[in-house]
This record gives structure tokens, C-alpha cells and sequence, in this order.
């Protein structure tokens, strides 16, 4: 028998043995089925059992993977356990706070208000920032490169991570100049409901649902006209056309350029803007001294 299993593959495969339903499996791990079922065959090959069986009345776990769950789940814990401690080690030996966010928090020199108070209250600390991809909606706080973030709600995985609300801010529609619908003041989203929309990578999971506002459709699917991954990609597919898109009231100013303009929303909730952090890490010092820094500054606003 081969050894070299990736823990990838163990979580997968433990994963799929929790839900015991590979698409239910694969929208919790954010891969597709296509791809979660590859991974497990290969972890199959890899061992020489098979480890689920499958029947046209579902998916059941084999005598061998049976055998092998509470291992990996062992070998899993213990994984994230180290990197946990090495990552609590890390951020005493370097001082740093490491700051993810996808876009500017902007909003009236919010950052600057908060680093002032942090650096008041953690002189010896300092602040890195880090930009993330928008296929990572956590900005960088499930893959452990940032302390804390500034994250659009809802989370995936929403249970790791506690939070405190920067901003609750209407979202908007963006749009083309050139769009039919430019020429109002105001728009009914049942208006919008059908229009082809921009949509966030699937990776971003509820977030990507939300920009889609799928909460306000009656369960309609939304007419995807292009993937964005930036505030760039996102300015030039509107420019081009390809469809409109939800932002919050305090990003406006990031696309609504030559040629692009945003109009309010009748029939939809709010978005809510936050600083996150992961939920084990709250008794950080420098992640409980940003935390209560950015609730300061949110407060004297």
C-alpha cells in the first residue's frame, strides 16, 4: 500500500464520508462534483479498496472506509492543531498583523482610524496589509495568511469566524450608461431579475448568491453573463455590455466610472461590510486589540 496520501485527499475523503452524498460534499469543500469524485478514485487507487459504495439509492461507506474515518479524521485534527500553534508562534516571534481585504475598506479614512487606535493601545506591533483574490471571499482568513480581514458577509463556513460590522450599506445596481433601464432614478429588482448579471467566482460560495440576490428571486436562476474576480474585470465587463451588477453603496466609487452608472435598488436588503477574524484566534493580543480598535473607530464615526 502507497503512503503517499495528501491531506487533501483525507479531507475529501472525509468529507464525502460525513455527508455520504458527493455534490452535498462538494458544495461544502467549494470544488465540483466532477472534481471531488477524481479525488477520491485516486485516493482509492492510491489504498486498493474501494471506500464507497455506490448505488443508484445513494452513496455508503465500504467496510475499508469505515476503517479509515476516525484515522483521518485523527490525522486531520492533529494537522490543523499544529498549524494553529505554528501560527500562534509565528505572530509572537514577528509582532505583525496581517490584514486581508479583496477591496479598499475606503468609507470615510476608516483604516487610518483604526490603525491610530491600535497603534495607540499595541505601540511595538505593526499592521501588514494584504490584498486577496475575490475567489476568496475569508481574504485570507481560512487559509491562515491574514490575522483578520475585512470580508463582505455572509461567510462560508460562517461558524469559524466571528466578526464585527463596519458598515450596513444598501446595494446598488451598477450598469452600462448605455443600459435601457441608466436613464432612471430608481429601479425595482423585479426589473433587474432577468438581466444577465456579473457574477463572483464560484468559490465565493453564499457570497457570490448574495451579489446575485438570489434571496429576492422566488428560487429563478439568475442569468450569469460573466464571471469577475476584480474591480477592473468588473468596470470593463459592464463598459463591454455583458451585464449589470449589485455593489454596496461604499464601492460605487471603485467602478462607477467613463461610462458606468449606479442606480438604487427598490426590493432588496442590505450588505453588510465586517472585520473578521478566525473564531480560535480571538484571544490573540494583536487580533483583539485590531478588533477593538476597528469597533472604536466604527463608533466614533
Amino acid at each position: 500500500m502507497t503512503t503517499d496520501v495528501h491531506l487533501r485527499e483525507l479531507r475529501y475523503f472525509a468529507t464525502v464520508a460525513e455527508e455520504l452524498h458527493f455534490t452535498r460534499a462538494a458544495q461544502r469543500l467549494y470544488v465540483s462534483q466532477p472534481a471531488l469524485s477524481k479525488q477520491i478514485r485516486a485516493l482509492e487507487r492510491q489504498l486498493g479498496v474501494e471506500l464507497f459504495r455506490r448505488t443508484p439509492r445513494g452513496t455508503a461507506l465500504t467496510e475499508a472506509g469505515a476503517a479509515l474515518l476516525p484515522h483521518a479524521r485523527r490525522v486531520l485534527a492533529d494537522w490543523d492543531g499544529g498549524a494553529a500553534a505554528v501560527a500562534e508562534a509565528r505572530a509572537a516571534q514577528r509582532g505583525t498583523l496581517v490584514v486581508g481585504m479583496s477591496t479598499s475598506p475606503g468609507r470615510g479614512g476608516l483604516l487610518p482610524a483604526i490603525r491610530s487606535r491600535f497603534t495607540a493601545a499595541e505601540p511595538e506591533a505593526s499592521v501588514r496589509l494584504r490584498q486577496a483574490s475575490w475567489d476568496d471571499p475569508t481574504a485570507g482568513l481560512a487559509d491562515g495568511t491574514a490575522d483578520v480581514a475585512f470580508v463582505w458577509l455572509p461567510l462560508p463556513g460562517a461558524g469559524d469566524y466571528d466578526w464585527t460590522v463596519v458598515a450596513e450599506e444598501p446595494r446598488l445596481v451598477a450598469l452600462a450608461d448605455t443600459h435601457p433601464l441608466a436613464a432612471r432614478a430608481e429601479i425595482d429588482f423585479a426589473d433587474l431579475a432577468a438581466e444577465p448579471f456579473l457574477a463572483l467566482p464560484r468559490t465565493a460560495g453564499p457570497l457570490r448568491d448574495h451579489w446575485l440576490a438570489l434571496d429576492a428571486r422566488g428560487g429563478a436562476e439568475p442569468v450569469i453573463g460573466a464571471e469577475v474576480a476584480s474591480t477592473e474585470e468588473t468596470y470593463e465587463a459592464l463598459v463591454a455590455g455583458l451585464g449589470v451588477v449589485l455593489v454596496a453603496a461604499g464601492n460605487v466609487p471603485l467602478i462607477s466610472l467613463g461610462g458606468v452608472s449606479a442606480r438604487p435598488v427598490r426590493g432588496l436588503g442590505p450588505s453588510r461590510y465586517a472585520l473578521a477574524w478566525r473564531r480560535e484566534h480571538a484571544r490573540r493580543p494583536l487580533v483583539r486589540a485590531y478588533a477593538e480598535a476597528c469597533r472604536l473607530a466604527t463608533d466614533g464615526r
